[in-house]
C-alpha cells in the first residue's frame, strides 16, 4: 500500500512539472510564432517580460487575493484575458480557458499575448515589463541566441 501511494505521488508530481525555457530557446519559439517586432515589440522585450514575470516557467500561477490569478509564462490575468471559472461575468478577451496558458506548448499563450499587446495598454499590462524592461537596454536577453 505504501509503495502504491508513493508511486501515485510520483506520477502526480511528474504530471504537473513545468517546462522552464532557456532564454535562447524561448526567443527562438517566439520568433517562430512571428513575435519578432510584432506590434513593434522586439524579441528581447518578450524574453525580458517572460523572464521577469515567470522565470520562463509555463505552469506558474500566482494568486492576488481571492479573485485574481495570473497564469503561465506571461502571467496573464484571469480577471480580464481568460476564463478561470472564478470571474464568469468578466471579459475573456483571449477567448480561452486560463488552463490553456499553462501548457508546455506556448502557442495559445502567444496568441493571447498578441491580443493583449494590441490593446490600448499594450505591454504596460505587464508590471514586470514596465519595471524591468521598458526603456532598458535588453540586448543581453538575446545575446548569442542567433535570432
Amino acid at each position: 500500500m505504501k509503495a502504491l501511494l508513493s508511486l501515485g505521488l510520483l506520477l502526480l508530481s511528474v504530471s504537473v512539472q513545468a517546462k522552464v525555457f532557456e532564454q535562447c530557446e524561448f526567443a527562438r519559439v517566439m520568433k517562430k510564432h512571428g513575435m519578432n517586432d510584432f506590434e513593434g515589440i522586439s524579441l528581447a522585450n518578450w524574453v525580458c517580460l517572460a523572464q521577469h514575470e515567470s522565470h520562463l516557467n509555463t505552469k506558474l500561477t500566482k494568486n492576488f487575493g481571492a479573485r485574481v490569478t495570473v497564469y503561465g509564462i506571461f502571467q496573464i490575468s484571469g480577471e480580464h484575458w481568460c476564463d478561470d471559472g472564478k470571474t464568469p461575468k468578466l471579459p475573456n478577451k483571449c477567448g480561452m480557458p486560463c488552463s490553456a496558458l499553462l501548457q508546455d506548448d506556448i502557442t495559445q499563450a502567444i496568441q493571447c499575448a498578441k491580443i493583449i499587446v494590441k490593446s490600448p495598454e499594450g505591454m504596460k499590462v505587464w508590471s514586470a515589463w514596465t519595471r524591468h524592461c521598458q526603456k532598458e537596454d535588453l540586448t543581453q536577453y538575446i545575446k548569442d541566441c542567433g535570432v
